[in-house]
């Protein structure tokens, strides 16, 4: 029975044996193996090959450090992300704040300090005015005679080493029988009536200088003229004298509008408006941000919706008038309210090219010569005129009661023909 079991149990005692190595299949895996590490080698090289020259292209050039190139990278970072509000009260123009309100970017001080500016300027420029004050001869209602005063502000014009010459307007030196000049040191000089033009209502006043103190002289100085004509809407202008009625006062705004003319007799000017406010019977001058005139104060020419905004007629075109005053001359006057005939409105209208005559003063020279409304002028003391600045720049060149002759087109039942006449130049009173 013994010797039966261990029979059936033989395979347990059986030895197991590791099968055969086939060397043949071995050397096929390992030749695998090695053409696989070969491809991997080649499409690595190719790869590495082709990546390296952008590599090359990311890595810090000459002079450029890896610290740099990181903050160019920040730096575009910056440019891409939204705009943030910066936390110090100020905002950005480019920035519209969620409430509708029109960001400066400049803080309370930036305005501030702009404003100390503006009346730096100004305060250096008012070395140049002065108050003019008239006294005049009246009676009252019981024929007691008594005397008034009225005052305006001046400015310094001219030095021609005897006298100053002080430009004013003519309301404020009218049937006056004395007038004083104040000087911005207080000192007190009497002036007399150089020239008057009452077409404007500018005048010019000599003050002799000999009596005055060298205190006086070096404290003072003369106005230096700006040109108008560079002003544009906006820019910044300071007024000086009295726009609101105190002398000396400084007035900040800006340009609002160039664009309106006054027509007076024989001459148009530009005149300038302004944000600022003013007296009605304000006086004084418009400077530049450089200290320059470029206006005088004539309220009197302001809108008349808007008695007390303060306007300034342009002082490019006052110059000639002023020149003139200054050397004492009479300013020639005919009468005529005159504008230009442009190409458009002479088509529009069939109406020839040149001076058109919008009215004619009353007792005037050009009425007595038989000129009027509706002529148009086309030749003047033999030279051809084509516009209301010509025609204005020739009679400035005349001395009063010389006699021209004016060529007009005048409108008849055959339509315009010439007609030639004789006019005697006077001066306005």
């Amino acid at each position: 029975m013994e010797q039966n079991d261990l029979s059936k149990n033989e395979f347990i005692r059986e030895k197991i044996k590791n099968k055969p190595l086939n060397k043949k299949r071995t050397l096929m895996k390992l030749a695998a193996s090695a053409a696989c590490g070969l491809v991997f080698a080649g499409v690595a090289c190719l790869v590495f090959a082709l990546v390296l020259p952008h590599i090359v292209k990311q890595m810090p050039q000459d002079g450029q450090t890896a610290d740099s190139q990181q903050l160019e990278t920040e730096s575009t970072q910056v440019d891409e992300a939204p705009a943030q509000p910066p936390q110090d009260g100020t905002v950005s123009g480019d920035t519209a704040p969620e409430n509708g309100d029109v960001q400066t970017g400049i803080t309370l001080e930036d305005y501030q300090e702009l404003q100390n500016q503006l009346y730096t300027i100004g305060i250096v420029a008012n070395k140049s005015i002065v108050t003019v004050t008239s006294v005049v001869d009246d009676i009252d209602i019981f024929n007691n005679p008594y005397e008034t005063q009225g005052q305006g502000s001046g400015v310094i014009i001219a030095d021609n080493g005897s006298e100053y010459l002080i430009l004013t307007e003519q309301k404020v030196v009218q049937k006056a029988k004395e007038i004083r000049v104040t000087f911005i040191d207080d000192s007190i000089a009497p002036a007399t009536v150089q020239k008057s033009d009452y077409n404007t209502g500018l005048t010019v006043l000599s003050v002799d200088k000999e009596p005055l103190s060298d205190a006086t002289k070096n404290v003072i100085a003369t106005a230096t003229f700006g040109n108008s004509n560079m002003v544009q809407n906006g820019a910044m202008v300071i007024a000086l004298g009295s726009p609101l009625g105190t002398n000396y006062s400084i007035l900040t705004g800006n340009i609002t509008s160039k664009n309106n003319t006054i027509t007076t007799e024989d001459h148009n000017y530009s005149v300038f408006t302004t944000d600022m406010l003013a007296s009605e019977n304000g006086s004084g001058i418009l400077i530049n941000v450089q200290g320059e005139v470029v206006g005088i104060i004539m309220q009197e020419y302001s809108v008349k919706a808007s008695p007390n905004t303060l306007t300034a007629v342009a002082l490019s075109e006052l110059t000639p008038v002023i020149d003139m005053l200054c050397s004492g001359m009479d300013i020639p006057y005919i009468g005529l309210h005159v504008s230009t005939v442009t190409e458009k409105i002479a088509d529009t209208y069939d109406i020839p090219k040149g001076v058109y005559i919008r009215s004619v003063s009353m007792d005037s020279p050009a009425m007595e010569a038989g000129l009027q409304s509706g002529d148009v002028i086309v030749k003047m003391a033999g030279s051809k005129v084509s516009t209301e600045s010509a025609y204005s720049s020739r009679l400035l060149e005349l001395t009063p009661e010389d006699t021209v002759k004016i060529t007009v087109k005048r409108r008849g039942a055959n339509g315009y023909s010439d007609v030639t006449f004789d006019v005697q130049v006077g001066v306005l009173q």
